[in-house]
Formats: C-alpha cells, structure tokens, sequence
C-alpha cells in the first residue's frame, strides 16, 4: 500500500506461509525488461517478491511492483560494506522493506575467531542503525561460513555467538548443506533469530563441501562446485530435505530462490511454488 502523504510504500508483516521470490532467480531477464520480468512473477501468483541490489534501482523497482500490486517483505542490498549505509535504509523505506538482509561477504573474510567477531561487531551497528529507523538488518549465509572452520568450529557459530539478540538472519539451508552442515538443526539452534529462509534444492553430492568460490564473486566456483549451482532444482527434487528445513523454521519468511536454473526459470519457481502450496504445513497461518 502506497502512503499518500509521503509516497513510499508502507511495510506490512503478513503470515509467513504468503511466500517470496527472491528477483536475483530472474535477474537475467530483469536485464533485459525490469517491468516485464517482475509483471511475470506476479502471474505465478505470487504476491511478495524479495529485490536484490534495490538501493541502486529504487524508482524502476518501486513503479513495478506497485503495476503489479506485489509487496517486498525483504530485500537484499550489500550494506557491511557500503560507503553509505542511510542510503540503503532510505530505499527500503522507500519500498516498504523492512528487512533489510546483506547477502554477502567474501570467504577470505570468513577465516578466524577475528574475522567473526568482525563481522558480527559491524553486523550488530548496522542493526542498530536500522532499528532506529523501525528496520530489521540481518545477514544471508553461503557455503562458506560453513565450510571454514575455526577449531572444529564452523566460524558462522562464532559470528552467531556474538550478534545482538535483534540482529535477523537469513539462512540459505541449501548452501548451508553444502557447506557441510545440518541445516535443519542450524535452524532449530538458531530459532527465533532467523526471519527468513531461501527455499532451494539442488545436488549435494560430491565434493562440494571442501571446495571454496572466489573471493571476488560467489558465482566464480572450482569445477567441483559448479554442480551445486548448476543442478539446482525446484522444492521437493533435489537432495535437501526442504520439507525438514521448513519444519525446523516455521516462522520464518519463506523466499524461493535460483542461483541458476538450466531450464525456464519461471517456470522452476512456479513449482516451487506449488511443492511449497502443498507441503509447507508448518508455515500456515
């Protein structure tokens, strides 16, 4: 709903069994037709989308979810990093985002007890930066914050252990999978912290758990990764037992997402959709 007043986008918090899309899935179509990609999500019948890199498109994105009566729940921009953090929480004002998630920070990053405590330090600022502005700020895992250990430890726990009670995170299960872990039972540790899930499945065999992406790119991968995003799948046809993932989340925000697809995307999220429609008990109303 778009207040009059002021012209932005007022945030809602409806039930979490509404799913999201995370747009980064039809990023390459976005490329080629902003309006026309974000009009084919909401033909699906999806009502919530997730926007990637937002601040830097506020005006494209906000014209074409309100065309399409779609909300965005959350939204992930890089803000650890960014020179100008307001500016990111301005957008998602703007776009009525009140999850504000940053979805990366490389794997060389990721390496000691320091580099934890870093992070979950700057993490925990930003969260109260945001908060000030009635925002939620988390951060969006991948494989590595698995994979790196830090004496028998994946650092992610480390990071965890040291983030304020308000700090949100996103927890990609599959690439937590990836990284090794359990991802049902990070979940279940993790409770009420976690606002959000990405639902993906895809391969988890071979060995994908020891190898580590670019430090520049999590899309740049050894040939020993590659199948993790190239095999993706839509829910319910891949190795991860998404059904358990979603059990052990039930309050979370349910975002569907494709690093990569190898065959029409849209159609890969309109079967996520429908295995989430009919198996997703856990996260109704």
């Amino acid at each position: 709903m778009c207040n009059s007043s002021t012209g932005r986008i007022e945030r809602r918090s409806p039930s979490v069994s509404v799913p999201s899309v995370q747009l980064y899935s039809i990023r390459d179509a976005m490329a080629a037709d902003l309006d026309a990609a974000v009009a084919r999500v909401a033909e699906l019948g999806l009502t919530r989308v997730e926007p990637y890199a937002f601040a830097q498109r506020t005006a494209d994105l906000k014209r074409a979810l309100s065309a399409n009566g779609l909300t965005a729940p959350s939204g992930h921009a890089s803000v650890i990093d960014a020179a100008d953090p307001d500016a990111v929480f301005d957008a998602a004002e703007e776009l009525g985002i009140g999850l504000v998630i940053d979805p990366f920070v490389p794997t060389e990053r990721w390496r000691t007890a320091d580099d934890a405590a870093l992070l979950a330090d700057a993490v925990n600022g930003l969260s109260a930066r945001a908060a000030e502005r009635g925002l939620r700020f988390g951060y969006h895992n991948h494989q590595w914050e698995f994979a790196n250990q830090v004496g028998g430890r994946p650092v992610y726990e480390l990071f965890v252990e040291r983030l304020d009670p308000g700090v949100a995170l996103q927890v990609d299960a599959f690439w937590a999978a990836v990284g090794g872990a359990d991802a049902p039972a990070v979940l279940r540790g993790l409770g009420d912290r976690v606002a959000a899930i990405h639902v993906k499945d895809g391969r988890l065999t071979g060995d994908i758990a020891t190898v580590l992406p670019s430090s520049e790119s999590a899309l740049i991968v050894p040939e020993a990764l590659k199948a993790a995003y190239e095999n993706q799948t839509p829910a319910g046809q891949g190795d991860l037992d998404v059904g358990a993932v979603l059990a052990a989340a039930p309050h979370a925000l349910r975002v569907i997402e494709f690093d990569s697809y190898a065959g029409d995307v849209f159609e890969g999220i309109a079967q996520s959709l429908a295995w989430l429609a009919e198996h997703d008990t856990e996260g109704a109303a």
